[in-house]
């Protein structure tokens, strides 16, 4: 990609013509008509090469990850074990990250792995708050002491309130002011 840069700047900034930015990168001025084109040039297979060490095997091995779909998590097969498996049971003579490989892209046509997680973040007005305690370092009358904070967000909102307190014994009444700053605040809405 950074070729890409030099030919573009070199074009259009140093005013070089193809010719010379062709000598100077040892690109074909065929590429760098395509470059200058936004056409940048990209690799791409035709088709994906097959697998051949895997086809006497692949019918057998999709039937093991099957089964393993079917059974306990804890008991299905690892691309290892799969690959050890081949090797005594059939004298596979495939090296294990061939297998690691075509085992991770059958898990992915199978649909292993995806998992959904759904978290709802639409909470409803004055139903749900977070809140917690902390502590800080204050200087109160000359003096350094340190005070509990006692925090609440609301989830709606995100509209915090915050109130420090001289022992953590004071949670009722944190409470107590927040619901009520949080009164006056959706009366305000």
């Amino acid at each position: 990609m950074d070729q890409y840069e030099l030919i573009k700047t070199a074009y259009r900034v140093y005013k070089k013509s193809i010719r010379q930015i062709a000598r100077k990168t040892g690109h074909t001025r065929k590429t760098i008509r395509k470059v200058l084109a936004g056409l940048e040039p990209r690799y791409g297979r035709g088709r994906e090469p097959a697998c051949r060490v895997m086809d006497p095997v692949g019918a057998v091995v999709e039937g093991w990850l099957r089964a393993d779909q079917e059974g306990p998590k804890k008991q299905r097969h690892t691309a290892r074990r799969i690959w050890t498996r081949l090797v005594e049971e059939y004298g596979f003579q495939g090296a294990e990250s061939t297998v690691r490989r075509w085992v991770r892209e059958r898990k992915a046509l199978l649909g292993w792995g995806r998992v959904v997680a759904v978290l709802p973040l639409d909470p409803e007005m004055a139903q749900e708050a977070e809140v917690d305690w902390g502590s800080a370092w204050v200087r109160m009358a000359g003096e350094e002491r340190q005070v509990k904070l006692f925090c609440i967000r609301s989830r709606f909102s995100g509209m915090a309130f915050v109130c420090a307190y001289p022992c953590q014994e004071m949670f009722l009444d944190g409470h107590m002011r927040a619901f009520a700053f949080y009164g006056e605040s959706i009366r305000l809405l």
